[in-house]
């Protein structure tokens, strides 16, 4: 009994954290908004102790700070650390989807291939009609999938951190556009075909293009150090 409630426990406290991720993604919880893990517990109408081990772990992916005798609180990126979340994914993807490319995505990965061709079409959808919610949730499923191609969890689960923490920059500003469509790269098919076909080449240059123009946009912001909220 006491094991079955301790999975019960983790499942909530999973659901609890994939919720919290999921507003915050999708701008409902600006950067800068506090909460209390009493005020978690009353809106999701759970007990504490879940609530409290979701925050902690939404703390240790960056995505949340811990405000002294006051809760926590959205983190607040800058530009600045949106340009070094941009380099640092860039000196990872650059190198393994090459690698992928080279030595071919491996046996049985055909299957794997279907699928993150199918997460590629429904975010260039997404992308290409502004639909930004749903866009994120496919992004995060595409570069997840495509990076397991690799084989090195260690790696999919780093790339996987930071691209979130990069949305969670991106989203205030997003939503703020006019035309959303401007803001939105939507090359993930180009990228599917080109580490189907084994061209490392057009890899590079397409992962190159992703990143240069999340660089760009966020020049174009006319920012400096400014805070994400």
């Amino acid at each position: 009994m006491a094991g079955s409630g301790a999975v019960t426990r983790n499942t909530l406290r999973q659901q609890i954290a994939d919720a919290l991720r999921d507003e915050v993604l999708a701008g409902r919880l600006p950067p800068g908004t506090e909460f209390t893990v009493k005020q978690i517990a009353e809106q999701y109408e759970v007990s504490a102790t879940p609530v409290r081990e979701a925050l902690v772990d939404l703390a240790a992916q960056g995505l949340l700070e811990s405000v002294q005798h006051r809760g926590f609180r959205v983190r607040i990126f800058t530009v600045d650390d949106f340009r070094t979340m941009v380099e640092a994914r860039t000196l990872m993807v650059d190198g393994i989807f090459r690698r992928l490319a080279e030595r071919g995505s491996g046996p049985g990965a055909g299957e794997a291939l279907v699928s993150v061709r199918r997460r590629a079409d429904e975010a260039r959808r997404a992308a290409l009609s502004g639909s930004l919610e749903v866009l994120i949730g496919y992004d995060l499923r595409f570069w997840r999938e495509l990076s397991g191609l690799v084989g090195n969890v260690y790696i999919s689960e780093f790339l996987h951190r930071i691209r979130v923490q990069c949305w969670v920059f991106s989203v205030p500003y997003l939503l703020r556009q006019p035309d959303l469509r401007e803001g939105l790269w939507c090359g993930h098919g180009e990228l599917v075909d080109a580490v189907t076909r084994g061209d490392a080449d057009e890899v590079r240059r397409l992962v190159h293009e992703y990143n240069e123009h999340g660089l760009t946009w966020a020049d174009g912001l006319g920012l400096d150090k400014v805070a994400g909220a």
